[in-house]
């Protein structure tokens, strides 16, 4: 049996499958078709119904949830995790509504905080994450929306943060913050959601029985070469949620899924039973 299946090529998310798609581990006889592509373009093919299995925004997911459900493991949530809004001088948020922000793309977690936060932001432009510092830099955007390992290397680069995204979300809900999940199709039988759900937990329990030490698919694929980014990438976005919700990632999840239906970015209707598996 084969799946398609698609994450981004950031070092959490190779991190996590790459024992899998890579033949490393036992995956019960399933093969899995894999593609690397960004958050923006995952979330488009998700929307499409493209994949099988996919990596994709909680944003996204709002969305695309009567075709997909979620599964218990792979998901980026957090503390301290969240997108900050950053630009090369202080911006007043009072007249954000005339800042022009590049954002790493309209259906992602990241906007949707945007949009809950500072609902004046409206000016928004989408590009690939990793283009957006330089475009901020370059003048071509007053701010930019970033996620990733952008916040560990945005100082460095000259540019202020604005708001940190994550600790407005945390301060506001007491929650912690979901930021992707992975999802698989709702055609498929739970049995056969538990069993994938089971290998991406081995997986990943594989990755870290040998980290520190990095793989070649983890240093190929990444966007930021420095091997000291990749861990701290890593280490923020693969954590106890990862590898399992849990009650806590469960409660999150649906505290995003009601502050949506509150400010109206989701309606109520149709919607199943149950979001995940």
């Amino acid at each position: 049996m084969k799946f398609t299946i698609g994450f981004s090529p950031c070092p959490n998310d190779t991190f996590i499958f790459d024992a899998m798609v890579n033949g490393k581990i036992d995956t019960k006889g399933i093969q899995f078709d894999f593609v690397l592509e960004d958050v923006a373009t995952l979330n488009k093919w998700a929307e499409e119904g493209k994949l099988d299995i996919t990596k994709l925004s909680y944003s996204t997911f709002l969305h695309t949830v009567n075709n997909y459900a979620l599964l218990h493991s792979g998901s980026a949530l957090g503390k301290g995790v969240g997108p900050l809004l950053v630009s090369k001088k202080n911006i007043d948020l009072s007249k954000i509504s005339t800042s022009k922000i590049a954002i790493p793309g309209f259906n992602t977690t990241a906007n949707l905080l945007l949009s809950l936060a500072l609902p004046d932001a409206k000016n928004k432009t989408a590009l690939v994450f990793s283009d957006i510092e330089n475009a901020v830099l370059n003048n071509e955007y007053d701010a930019g929306l970033i996620i990733h390992e952008g916040r560990f290397t945005y100082e460095a680069k000259g540019l202020t943060k604005i708001i940190d995204l994550g600790e407005w979300w945390e301060s506001t809900t007491n929650a912690a913050i979901p930021l992707g999940g992975i999802v698989m199709k709702r055609s498929y039988n739970a049995e056969l959601c538990a069993t994938i759900n089971s290998i991406i937990k081995d997986s990943l329990a594989y990755s870290w029985q040998h980290y520190p030490q990095l793989s070649p698919f983890i240093t190929q694929n990444a966007q930021e070469m420095d091997e000291k980014v990749m861990r701290q990438h890593i280490e923020l976005y693969v954590n106890e949620y990862t590898t399992d919700l849990g009650e806590i990632g469960r409660m999150a999840i649906n505290t995003l899924f009601n502050k949506a239906i509150e400010t109206g970015l989701l309606q109520n209707s149709n919607m199943p039973t149950s979001i995940f598996y």
